[in-house]
């Protein structure tokens, strides 16, 4: 699957607290993070700008699939 080139930093921190358990911790500027205890401990920042670059996506997606043992395209139909 293509990734999305208009995904904003808000929407992306949205749908993985929706659908992949994450919450938010809090905002420092134009960053969010966000953490989740499933399956163990994990916290990510992600930008909060509006359209995110493609390999900084590409990179939280490898993370969060990493983290919770699915294949990237999975995280990224969740979008």
């Amino acid at each position: 699957m293509k990734i999305p080139r208009d995904v904003s930093g808000q929407h992306l921190a949205s749908a993985l607290c929706r659908r992949w358990g994450y919450r938010v911790v809090h905002q420092r500027g134009s960053h969010i993070v966000l953490e989740t205890e499933e399956p163990f401990h994990q916290r990510i920042v992600i930008p909060a700008h509006r359209s995110l670059r493609v390999g900084t996506l590409n990179a939280i997606l490898r993370s969060i699939a990493s983290h919770k043992g699915v294949e990237r395209e999975k995280v990224l139909e969740s979008l």
